[in-house]
């Protein structure tokens, strides 16, 4: 614990260190009131109103949604589709999940892409996968949306959905292409061509949104479609069925702008904000600033956006680039290249109106307050090796891709106000801090 004014939002903060077994809870002095034992390494974890822990398990059988009790008890497990990065327990009771698609090689050809920008096995396609869970190890997709039903592509003039691409910002161009983006990593020889990290669901709409992080944008669709009407161009309450109803972030993948125009540069943790918070139906979103590569931003930002709603649709003059022209509030350090999170990473609006922040890489917490001051942060101190001392140096370790990085990476953090349900009946007297030695 590094700082914590007046000023900010007294609650409980949910963290683990990124793919380990232990889900932290504290307070806002640091101090933990519940930790939660997992029987696999966990992403990251939600905490539902029923007071269970929502988390994504890593195991040797698979990955898996998985719903734990507070004893880290599993209730259930759902596997549908190739999960990967994000989920959330909907209204209704079922599962979200972000999955994604193998497109071999000859199949993506013959869909119109160029060759060039195909690994050597195939391209990984974004799919969301709604799941009802009917048994402790089982669950079953009752609606599903997949972006390889809305391609447009102008590279070969033979195939169905070759078209004007700046006429139809609804579709997904096949062949935008960004230099060595998602080549040959997780699983090696396939092209993570979107690389979606983020989703978000509006019950209000009954609209979903979605990061694809390569193409450095959000998506907005629409989910009160059929799973037949989501995989066409109508229905739902949009009439546009499962086509994009809402992009925005870089709008020269639909040719709509230039670099220039850039907004996003990559991104994660898309969300709208609840209703009754300051900002409540806008999206706020994690603008990483790694710029995919070919347009480098070597600082981030938290970004908040006012959507151009219109009933269930979104308002757009053709030709022209969604609004809005730029965000209604956006968070970067005081020198922007202080803070910095190319990959992983989160915010959550509070409802003091306060923005909690995670940055990820570095392990890092911190609430700034709508004038962009730092009133809270806090340094997760626990790595593969143990706890660190207050004012010890982080160690590195090598991650899956092979780099040496710091080895207390928290991936996403959640603040819990004290009436919150999911904490009713849950002993929160403080213990020890995590670090278990005295904070200054």
């Amino acid at each position: 614990m590094f700082l914590n004014e007046p000023e900010a939002f007294v609650g409980y903060t949910l963290f683990n260190k990124r793919r380990t077994k232990t889900v932290y809870l504290i307070d806002n002095q640091g101090r933990e009131v519940h930790r939660w034992e997992l029987a696999a390494a966990a992403q990251f974890a939600r905490l539902l109103e029923n007071g269970n822990l929502l988390t994504f398990a890593n195991t040797e059988q698979g990955r898996y949604v998985r719903e734990v009790d507070r004893n880290g008890n599993i209730l259930w497990d759902c596997t549908q589709g190739n999960p990967h990065h994000d989920f959330l327990k909907m209204p209704n009771g079922n599962v979200l999940l972000l999955s994604r698609q193998r497109k071999p090689r000859e199949e993506a050809i013959a869909a119109g892409a160029n060759p060039e920008y195909i690994g050597e096995k195939g391209v990984l396609a974004p799919h969301i996968v709604e799941a009802r869970i009917t048994g402790p190890t089982s669950c079953e997709i009752v609606w599903e949306w997949s972006a390889w039903d809305h391609l447009i592509q102008d590279f070969d003039s033979s195939k169905a959905n070759y078209g004007v691409v700046a006429e139809h910002p609804e579709l997904i161009d096949l062949n935008f292409h960004l230099p060595n983006a998602g080549g040959g990593t997780d699983p090696p020889d396939w092209t993570d061509w979107i690389h979606s990290n983020g989703i978000d669901y509006n019950p209000e709409l009954d609209q979903i949104v979605l990061s694809p992080s390569n193409f450095s944008e959000v998506w907005i669709i629409d989910h009160s479609t059929t799973r037949a009407e989501a995989a066409g161009s109508g229905g739902g309450n949009s009439g546009m069925g499962g086509d994009l109803l809402y992009r925005w972030g870089n709008p020269r993948v639909y040719r709509a702008g230039t670099l220039d125009d850039q907004q996003l540069f990559s991104s994660h943790n898309p969300q709208w904000i609840p209703p009754g918070q300051p900002g409540a139906g806008n999206i706020l979103i994690f603008n990483n600033g790694i710029g995919v590569w070919d347009v480098p931003r070597t600082y981030s930002s938290v970004d908040e956006i006012v959507p151009p709603v219109d009933g269930a649709n979104y308002r757009l003059d053709s030709g022209q680039a969604y609004a809005p022209a730029e965000p209604v509030w956006t968070y970067t350090a005081p020198t922007p290249e202080d803070f910095y999170a190319p990959y992983i990473s989160g915010a959550q609006r509070l409802p003091n109106g306060n923005t909690l922040i995670c940055d990820g890489p570095h392990g890092t917490l911190f609430e700034v307050t709508p004038a962009g001051k730092t009133v809270w942060k806090y340094v997760n101190p626990m790595t593969t090796s143990g706890p660190l001392r207050q004012g010890e140096a982080v160690p590195t370790e090598e991650q899956r891709s092979g780099r040496q990085q710091p080895a207390n990476q928290v991936y996403r953090a959640y603040r819990y106000a004290p009436d919150y349900p999911g904490l009713q009946g849950l002993d929160l007297t403080p213990g020890a801090p995590i670090e278990l030695y005295d904070t200054p």
